[in-house]
């Protein structure tokens, strides 16, 4: 039995939701895209932190949003503590945020897939990747007992009544009439694989270990094989988890609160104003280990997985390490703050961010009843690591697809990364790439000064991952051009032209469009006795009611405070942004030389060994892309334009 699709994704998490959503939107009406997850109930499941956006992450979100995205739609929809990280530091490194109802998200993101007509979700696993003999993919192959399943409609009337989005639309399992009854290829030109922590994936808890890549559920097996022998290099990393509270068994009095703003900022330019937040808002609090808690660790060092070397893994997270990664890595403090994060207003977990564990269960008792506030605090589930397959992402191009076969993309933390925005930002470039390939058009990118979503796809081909990679303003040099308030004149005629932008958010761009030049050309409007509202902005000690005043004085009709403030940042920052639009455009010089494909890094005269390996590991596509490249220095450089000019047609 076969069923024939356009495009084939592999995995419902926050990659592949957003691949099977750009690829729908790319294929447009007619377009058939299948879904494929082992339990279509846990779509846009939120497996660690239930939180959306951060430093450099929420960057990523808004620019997800300004082509097209789900993630900003469902963060705003299910979103219960909204804060801009960085408020008082300039525009380039604020970063918004938010804590989210991890139910009525995943349920949020159900919603939205099932308004798509060309997503067919299917429950079942992947046993193996079909593909011609020279290296073109052509399909996968599901075993029998998989097959579609249809969004629960009633579900969808039980979340209107509760005024939110809290139950699962998908159903587990098919039904009995559309189970395969037998081995079922799905042929498709292009796969999406977006497979998260679940190849070969091993749970641990002090010596217990469950296979596993997400607690409750399974393993996917079957994919690092073909992988492999398709010739793939595969990597093995580990992540870890904290455990969950019972929020009724905290002492919550005496711990300092953490509140969001007072005037929440959406992610999605989609979200009208006047009915946001749409949650009711909650508060975090602030507990800590202390010495007691560390010395608790310390002696038990020993019986943690994540940190013994009883794991059989590279690395994990550098940027969010396990406690027992913290107690050894900075032995001189005495003390490490705990963020106690409610998960839902429909239950009563709370999710202890700060203290990801895979020690044993009853040291985890220990340490939790150490913590200020928590010292009666149930425990409803045990913190774990996870370890699991990971592709070497050098091995892919920037446009999400694998350079050793043909319609093959990857996108998630099967390419090393973590988090839930680093693998949107995957899935929607590789979901609209796959869309292309099967259409017969040309695979498209993102330059690193247009989006970080650019920055993040050069790196993870220029260099290889030794932990999992996580997004940071630091990371783009063009930051200040990246700015979280400037997306969608980034990106959305980007998006609108490759198809991922509907006629709904195009409309809402160019009235937003026109408004911005109204309030530049309002910015040299000079009146009698006052200056400009150029000048004012331009002024160390400006007061913000002076430039909106000035404004309002100058203009007609209501003010949208928003694209004022981002008016006046172009303003303050006009010499810094006009010096680095400048060295774009000297950078762009050397990122439109092509290296050809034939050029061979051991025939190029002179060049060192390690450079020779470096070109022919991450294969990098332009000059500008090999100058980034581990090991290759400027006088490399030199020498590859000097072997790309005499390769070049003679004119």
């Amino acid at each position: 039995m076969n069923m024939r699709f356009d495009v084939i994704v592999v995995g419902a998490g926050h990659a592949g939701t957003e691949a099977a959503w750009a690829a729908a939107g790319a294929l447009g009406p007619g377009g058939r895209v299948a879904l494929i997850t082992m339990d279509p109930s846990t779509i846009g499941t939120m497996s660690c932190n239930p939180a959306i956006g951060g430093l450099g992450k929420g960057q990523i979100v808004r620019e997800i949003d300004a082509l097209g995205g789900l993630m900003g739609l469902a963060a705003d929809a299910s979103g219960i503590l909204f804060k801009v990280l960085n408020a008082s530091r300039g525009a380039a490194v604020r970063g918004p945020r938010c804590q989210n109802d991890k139910y009525a998200y995943r349920a949020h993101v159900q919603h939205l897939l099932s308004q798509r007509a060309e997503v067919t979700v299917i429950s079942g696993r992947v046993d193996r990747l079909e593909h011609e003999s020279g290296g073109r993919i052509t399909g996968v192959l599901v075993p029998p007992g998989g097959g579609p399943v249809q969004a629960n409609r009633a579900a969808l009337e039980v979340n209107r009544r509760m005024n939110a989005l809290a139950v699962p639309l998908y159903p587990s399992h098919p039904t009995e009439a559309d189970r395969f009854s037998e081995p079922t290829t799905l042929l498709a030109p292009a796969v999406v694989l977006t497979t998260g922590t679940f190849m070969r994936a091993l749970m641990h808890t002090g010596d217990e270990q469950v296979e596993g890549g997400r607690a409750g559920e399974g393993v996917a097996v079957g994919i690092s094989d073909m992988l492999s022998e398709l010739g793939f290099e595969l990597g093995r990393l580990k992540t870890g988890t904290p455990p969950r509270l019972l929020r009724s068994s905290i002492d919550w009095n005496g711990l300092d609160p953490q509140y969001g703003d007072e005037s929440p900022i959406p992610f999605s330019d989609l979200t009208s104003s006047d009915q946001f937040p749409v949650m009711p808002q909650v508060d975090c609090r602030i507990t800590r280990t202390d010495a007691r808690t560390h010395e608790l660790i310390r002696s038990n060092l020993h019986r943690a997985p994540m940190y013994s070397g009883a794991i059989d893994a590279e690395s994990g997270p550098r940027y969010c390490p396990s406690i027992e990664d913290k107690v050894v890595r900075f032995e001189d403090r005495d003390s490490h703050h705990v963020f106690l994060e409610p998960e839902s207003l429909f239950t009563q977990e709370v999710y202890c961010n700060g203290i990801s564990t895979s020690l044993p269960a009853d040291v985890q008792k220990h340490m939790v009843h150490s913590m200020p506030g928590c010292e009666q605090a149930e425990i409803l589930r045990w913190g774990y690591a996870v370890e699991y397959d990971m592709v070497r992402p050098h091995q892919l191009d920037s446009t999400g697809m694998t350079r050793l076969v043909d319609g093959l993309f990857l996108a998630g933390q099967i390419n090393g990364t973590s988090g839930y925005e680093e693998a949107g930002g995957q899935g929607l470039i590789a979901g609209l790439n796959a869309a292309r390939l099967a259409r017969g058009l040309p695979l498209v990118t993102l330059a690193r000064d247009q989006a970080y979503i650019g920055v993040m796809m050069d790196d993870l081909v220029t260099r290889t991952p030794r932990e999992p990679y996580r997004m940071f303003t630091s990371r783009a040099e063009h930051r200040l051009l990246l700015r979280a308030d400037n997306t969608d004149q980034r990106l959305t005629t980007w998006g609108r032209e490759h198809g991922l932008v509907d006629d709904v958010r195009w409309s809402a761009w160019k009235a937003r469009s026109e408004e911005l030049d109204r309030l530049r050309a309002l910015c040299t409007v000079r009146i009698s006795g006052e200056p400009t509202l150029e000048e004012v902005l331009k002024r160390q000690d400006s007061a913000w009611d002076e430039v909106v005043a000035i404004a309002s004085r100058r203009g007609s009709g209501q003010l949208d405070e928003s694209l004022l403030k981002r008016v006046a940042t172009e303003h303050q920052y006009e010499g810094y942004i006009r010096r680095q639009a400048a060295e774009v455009k000297r950078q762009q010089r050397s990122e439109s030389v092509r290296i050809p494909l034939g050029i061979d890094p051991h025939s190029i005269a002179g060049l060192r060994n390690e450079a020779r390996d470096a070109l022919a590991r991450y294969q990098p596509t332009t000059l500008g892309q090999a100058s980034r490249v581990e090991g290759i220095t400027p006088a490399d450089l030199t020498l590859i334009s000097l072997a790309i000019r005499r390769t070049a047609p003679q004119k």
